[in-house]
């Protein structure tokens, strides 16, 4: 592991050295009271200081808060597809990206739930900031990604990335999960980036096939009824429309903390069947680069099968187009909700068109329903 030090998550010998930095945080008061309200901050820091291991750490600690982000901010939090992936398999989880923190944190529960051991997390350099962040990071089983820099340094960190994420399932039969592309999908349209597929095969490159059949990758599903940053997310992509969008300091941390309070009503995640080398092989003829792209819609095409579609979806469909096509896959009650809902794009006056921050909005959640006509009209 030592090849890989600059990226990769502590080890049970450096967690306890990790949890004393943690406690010793100011902050530390305030995060024991989200996780363990009512407990006595004394009997909380005893607790983090008992931990010896990595499991300790995330079953009594960060499982703790996913429960508690279920219980607070889901109306029901739903899985299927657990049965394709097996007990002590190591997997390369690759699934869409609407949240910064929930969409591989909430999947540890519900690989626990199902039996499995938690997976490692792809955790982008830009969000790694700050001893606090990376402490409770490492002690997460979260690794770090580079992004950005010239072509050579690009190239590089895509090769210590691949190599790494290679070693991990391959040789420590240790699974991973990772975004379908760098970034949020912030607007609707879930889509694998074919660079992430060219990046997992870097570290094999004498065989394509068998550089993505080691990986057991595993296309995986979240879907949220109300949208995590729904309206920030509308905001950025309205911002974006005439110039190049600059995060201001702290957006980050606003959105993760947005995304754990928002109310999400129903969540579900769709584990998907794992490609197989026979599936691999339908493109064993194809140049690399077309290789990468028809793995990479190969994962599209079940990543949005099996999103689970809700009435927010279809009243969004029928708002944006002005129609009632699917006017029977929800209530007028349901409608009110959702049109309430939009009053919150009232409180940015600064904004001058407001019909294209309506659209923009509404894209967000009718887009699914567009990708999921698309895919029947195709036939897959």
């Amino acid at each position: 592991m030592e090849n890989f030090d600059d990226i990769r998550p502590y080890t049970d010998a450096e967690l306890p050295a990790a949890m004393r930095r943690i406690v010793d945080n100011e902050f530390f008061p305030l995060l024991a009271s989200h996780v363990f309200p009512g407990r006595p901050l004394e009997q909380v820091r005893d607790l983090m200081l008992s931990f010896r291991t990595i499991r300790d750490f995330q079953y009594q600690v960060m499982r703790v808060a996913n429960d508690r982000i279920i219980a607070n901010s889901t109306t029901s939090f739903t899985c299927d597809g657990a049965s394709h992936i097996e007990p002590g398999g190591s997997y390369l989880f690759v699934s869409n990206h609407r949240d910064i923190m929930l969409d591989a944190s909430l999947l540890q529960n519900v690989l626990v739930a199902h039996g499995h051991d938690t997976s490692e997390i792809t955790f982008g350099a830009n969000l790694m900031q700050g001893q606090l962040v990376i402490d409770i990071g490492k002690s997460n089983k979260m690794f770090r990604v580079e992004r950005g820099g010239n072509m050579k340094d690009f190239y590089l960190s895509s090769l210590h990335l691949s190599s790494y994420i290679r070693n991990a399932i391959v040789n420590l039969h240790q699974s991973v999960w990772i975004a379908q592309r760098n970034g949020r999908t912030k607007d609707g349209n879930d889509s694998t980036d074919q660079g992430i597929i060219k990046m997992f095969c870097l570290s094999h490159p004498r065989d394509k096939i068998e550089a993505l059949d080691q990986l057991h990758i595993v296309p995986v599903t979240v879907s949220y009824e109300w949208e995590p940053c729904d309206v920030l997310k509308a905001i950025e992509l309205y911002m974006s429309r005439t110039e190049k969008y600059i995060k201001k300091p702290g957006e980050d941390l606003t959105s993760i903390i947005t995304g754990i309070v928002q109310p999400k009503g129903h969540v579900h995640f769709a584990i998907g069947r794992p490609i197989t080398h026979s599936e691999l092989m339908r493109f064993n003829d194809c140049t690399s680069t077309d290789y990468h792209r028809q793995v990479a819609q190969l994962l599209d095409e079940r990543i949005i099968a099996a999103y689970k579609l809700t009435p927010n979806n279809y009243i969004a469909h029928d708002m944006l187009y002005g129609q009632r096509r699917y006017e029977n896959r929800y209530t007028s009650e349901q409608k009110q909700a959702f049109t309430r809902h939009l009053q919150q794009l009232h409180r940015y006056d600064y904004v001058d068109d407001t019909e294209a921050l309506l659209n923009i909005f509404l894209g967000i959640y009718a887009n699914p329903v567009t990708s999921h006509e698309r895919l029947a009209a195709s036939g897959k």
